[in-house]
């Protein structure tokens, strides 16, 4: 029989998962969509840019995986906490995309990972302990911003770049239906200067990121 882990468990399985993949690369626990894919011939300058968008995304996902073990951590609500870890796990699987995509394009993660995850899952847990409602409410606005991101980077592609086109297409579906999930588990809307904090907190990991 296999074993049943609580959410407490899986939370800190997560943890323990997630900074010993600061050292190495983890196999994909869902097929990437890029397997499906063509490969494209690629310049110099076109791989640059492709692996820069891909390490963002990738930090983007280190970030999404800390801030919900965060806000699981803090949840009151078992429905809530086992919908944030759910989530989790399929930002692991778009994380792990992303690692597998840089190592295509002959690139690397964004060397600031552990900073990455330490700050988001500090913002993670304060967002939990301000009540479930708000913490769902800042997932919904998490997911919006990241959606936004993803379009934006699809646009910004190299247009024969079909394999991170299929990875960021498969990314902004999940991202979408994790926020339509936080919404209707209750989430609260955010102020105004909380979402626009967010931004510019997004904006600066963004161009950390893109080099780093």
């Amino acid at each position: 029989m296999s074993r049943q882990y609580s959410p407490a468990d899986r939370l800190l399985i997560g943890l323990h998962e997630r900074l010993s993949a600061f050292a190495r690369p983890s196999a994909p626990t869902r097929s990437s969509p890029a397997d499906e894919a063509p490969d494209a011939e690629l310049d110099a300058t076109e791989r640059r840019h492709a692996a820069g968008l891909m390490r963002i995304n990738h930090a983007g996902e280190v970030a999404a995986q800390a801030l919900y073990h965060g806000q699981a951590l803090a949840s009151r609500d078992a429905e809530v906490r086992e919908h944030l870890l759910e989530a989790a796990d399929e930002e692991r699987a778009h994380l792990q995309w992303c690692e597998q995509r840089l190592a295509e394009l002959g690139d690397r993660p964004s060397l600031l990972q552990p900073l990455w995850y330490a700050g988001s899952f500090a913002i993670g847990a304060a967002a939990g302990m301000a009540g479930d409602r708000w913490s769902l409410g800042f997932v919904e606005e998490t997911e919006k911003q990241v959606s936004e991101h993803l379009e934006d980077h699809l646009r910004k592609l190299p247009v024969q770049d079909e394999r991170s086109r299929a990875v960021l297409s498969a990314m902004r579906e999940d991202e979408q239906r994790h926020g339509r999930e936080a919404a209707e588990l209750g989430g609260q809307p955010l102020p105004a200067p909380v979402r626009g904090v967010m931004r510019q907190v997004a904006r600066f990991m963004k161009l950390a990121a893109y080099r780093v």
